[in-house]
This record gives structure tokens, sequence and C-alpha cells, in this order.
């Protein structure tokens, strides 16, 4: 029962969730600022290709 206790308050991977979430939060962020300005990038682009060519 004493093993089984300690196996529950143990802490040992709760920074290693922390760090998975965070990333996680991360990587959502990066993908809608992705969706959200992808497109104004894309035409920022083509019309500076556009002017050079």
């Amino acid at each position: 029962m004493k093993w089984f206790k300690n196996m529950i308050s143990d802490e040992d991977g709760q920074g290693m969730v922390e760090y998975g979430l965070l990333i996680g939060l991360i990587a959502i962020v990066v993908i809608v600022a992705l969706l959200v300005l992808g497109p104004k990038i894309r035409d920022l682009f083509f019309n500076t290709a556009n002017e050079i060519g």
C-alpha cells in the first residue's frame, strides 16, 4: 500500500507533461498565425516578384 501511495504522489513526470503542454500550445499558436498571415505573406512575395520581373 505504501508503494502505491508513493507512486501516486511521485512528481518526476510532472515537468515533462508541462513541457509537452507548452510545446503543444506554441504549435497551435504557430499554426493559427500561419493560417491567418499565410495568404498575406504569399501576396507580398508575389507582388514583389512581379515588380522585379
